[in-house]
């Protein structure tokens, strides 16, 4: 997540307060996995039954156009399949960390794949260890699945809501400084 940070003091603390924020958010998503895996699972869900919902009113509006019975069928399933998603929510979160561990068992394939083919360049090792640490996350995954379910997706949830948290409040913090010391009138510390 980049962010442009603005040097006004009204956007700075904003930032501030949102970087906070996130932090919070993050902290509580890791401390109660279960419960940001199942907020996740729901959010997803509604995103695809409003995804559905816009297919099939871009199938009408372009029914001319040809492909009508295609758009129509893709549209109900996206709505399909958020529904299903939001009314048996235990599944979906099972569904999603199978397929997030399939995700990363197959970018880690083609990492492995994509570094020995790079094995010539310089460096091409960054992208061996990529793979290999990619595999192995979507591995454990595998392994340990469903006793991983109920607190995987909200645990990474956690770790990356808390992570753009710190980020924010570290840009923040950083255009605060910047200003401190680029302004006339405050004096640079003498060493």
């Amino acid at each position: 997540m980049t962010t442009n940070i603005s040097t006004e003091p009204k956007k700075r603390n904003n930032s501030l307060i949102i970087g906070v924020l996130l932090i919070v958010l993050g902290i509580a998503s890791l401390i109660l996995p279960q419960v940001s895996t199942l907020v996740t699972e729901t959010w997803i869900a509604l995103i695809l039954a409003s995804s559905g919902v816009a297919k099939l009113v871009y199938a009408f509006q372009t029914r001319d156009q040809g492909g009508f019975i295609w758009k129509l069928l893709l549209g109900t399933l996206y709505i399909a399949t958020g529904a299903m998603l939001f009314f048996y929510p235990l599944t979906g979160v099972l569904t999603l960390t199978l397929l997030l561990g399939s995700f990363l068992l197959t970018e880690g394939v083609f990492n492995l794949i994509l570094a020995f083919r790079l094995r010539p360049q310089q460096n091409w090792t960054w992208v061996l260890v990529d793979g290999i640490v990619t595999l192995v996350l979507g591995a454990m995954i595998w392994f340990q699945f469903p006793f991983n379910a109920p607190w995987l997706i909200g645990t990474l949830v956690g770790v990356s809501i808390l992570f753009s948290g710190i980020s924010r409040l570290g840009l923040s913090l950083n255009g605060r400084s910047t200003i401190a010391s680029s302004d006339p009138s405050n004096p640079a510390p003498s060493v």
